[in-house]
């Protein structure tokens, strides 16, 4: 059999015809004529060298080619079929895989925490891989797709990246309970949170965290005492020392909650800080993408 140029659309005659074992019933099945069915079977018994049904008093039968061709012409129109059906609907339920995230690591508890619930209520067979990241590394990792989506810090993107505001988010001082700073009642001004030394929480390269930028674009700086990569030890630093800590208000208020600190917010000469979600635009239709984008954004709106 020739494969070049071979018109696909006779498989499905073939199929038609091994299910109807007669021509008019396969142009009723396919919504054709019966005539049109007719050419389609002169094509494939020129294409294939056999006749492949006879007529008997039961309908068609097929000959032994036509048996051996039965199961490999069913094989195409499914793998056909699948291949063009690819947007539809995504089912929780029965997926498989693997959902990836790049986030910095003060929305761990606040945002990943009701994701990773939601996803193991709803998708119970996938699992969910958070990495640390910065923004020029998450970006990186959404070009070569290791990573579905980017969270965080990352406004205006490069144009190949769609993105979407989750929220704004201002700052809050985290510290001890008998801190100094705390000695006045309201919201802390610059002046004072820049009087103290700092822990500062970064995976940068360049060891800066957001806040920073943030003083940085108002011609600012702090003193930075001590930097890690990570919240894990902030809160038994913060216990011991006149140090405090500027984070989002989330990670600094279910830090404060959960280890006996305080969470005092800034005062609002400090801009918020805006936290998007990103993804590749290669995703932007995918169902299953789609899907994962949605619950992020209910997991944002639940914290």
């Amino acid at each position: 059999m020739q494969s070049r140029n071979f018109d696909l659309n006779l498989f499905k005659v073939l199929v038609a015809l091994f299910e109807e074992r007669s021509v008019s019933r396969a142009a009723v099945k396919l919504g054709r004529t019966q005539s049109a069915i007719s050419n389609s079977l002169r094509k494939l018994r020129a294409i294939m060298n056999d006749p492949l049904f006879v007529r008997s008093p039961e309908g068609l039968t097929l000959t032994p080619k036509a048996r051996k061709l039965e199961e490999q012409a069913r094989a195409v129109i499914r793998i056909t079929e699948a291949a063009l059906s690819w947007n539809e609907e995504f089912d929780p339920a029965n997926a498989t895989g693997q959902f990836r995230i790049g986030a910095p690591d003060r929305l761990g508890l606040p945002v990943i925490l009701p994701l990773f619930q939601s996803l193991h209520a709803l998708t119970p067979n996938t699992s969910l891989h958070l990495m640390t990241t910065d923004r020029e590394k998450a970006l990186s990792m959404l070009d070569t797709d290791r990573l579905d989506l980017v969270f965080g810090w990352i406004d205006d993107p490069p144009a190949r990246f769609e993105s979407l505001l989750m929220f704004r988010e201002r700052f809050a001082c985290l510290c001890r309970k008998d801190h100094p700073i705390l000695r006045n009642d309201g919201s802390l001004g610059l002046r004072e949170i820049l009087s103290f030394p700092h822990l500062v929480v970064s995976v940068a390269a360049d060891n800066k965290a957001a806040f920073d930028l943030v003083l940085a674009r108002m011609g600012e700086e702090r003193d930075t005492a001590i930097l890690v990569p990570h919240f894990l030890m902030v809160p038994n630093l913060l216990k011991e020392d006149h140090l405090i800590g500027v984070y989002t208000e989330r990670i600094a208020e279910r830090l404060a909650r959960d280890f006996d600190l305080v969470a005092r917010p800034l005062s609002p000469e400090v801009e918020p800080l805006d936290q998007y979600m990103v993804w590749h635009r290669r995703y932007e239709s995918d169902p299953r993408h789609r899907w994962f984008r949605e619950q992020m954004a209910l997991a944002c709106r639940q914290t």
